[in-house]
């Protein structure tokens, strides 16, 4: 009888902590595709956190410009946030959209960085390709120079 009960409890404990809650539809709910790009933005904005600004400063907020761009506050976006992390297929496509994003930047950035990168390289190899100029080659230049100011007509 007793192991009955525990497992009547243990049934009944498992049961109420599952959340079939559906938030009810916010009346001013961001749209999906904004949505999609606020949490783009989100993202960026939590990764430039700790990089250095150009004042050498770390550790800013830049979400209060995020919130400014998209003109809404931060109380809009989490009952916005609560609606549509309650309808789990609305959230998985406007994470799906997201991941998009974000995987099409990352490209685009990484192809830059190597157009960069080789533009560097090909700089460098140019520079370390010309031969040094040596003291005869000085004294070479010097004495063209002279002969070629020498053997000009004068008017």
């Amino acid at each position: 009888m007793k192991k009955q009960i525990v497992f009547v409890f243990v049934v009944m404990f498992l049961y109420n902590c599952t959340s079939n809650t559906i938030y009810k539809k916010p009346t001013d709910l961001i749209p999906k595709d904004t949505m999609a790009i606020l949490i783009h933005e989100m993202i960026i904005a939590a990764s430039a956190k700790n990089i250095k600004t150009i004042n050498l400063q770390r550790k800013i907020n830049y979400f209060p410009f995020v919130y400014d761009r998209f003109k809404i506050d931060s109380t809009r976006f989490m009952k916005s946030s609560l609606y549509y992390t309650s309808r789990i297929d609305d959230y998985d496509e406007i994470l799906s959209k997201v991941k998009t994003t974000l995987e099409i930047e990352k490209k685009k950035y990484s192809t830059l960085k190597t157009i960069n990168d080789s533009i560097t390289r090909d700089s460098i190899q140019q520079l370390n390709s010309k031969k040094p100029l040596l003291k005869d080659d000085i004294e070479e230049n010097r004495n063209l120079l002279k002969k070629s100011k020498k053997s000009k007509p004068k008017m």
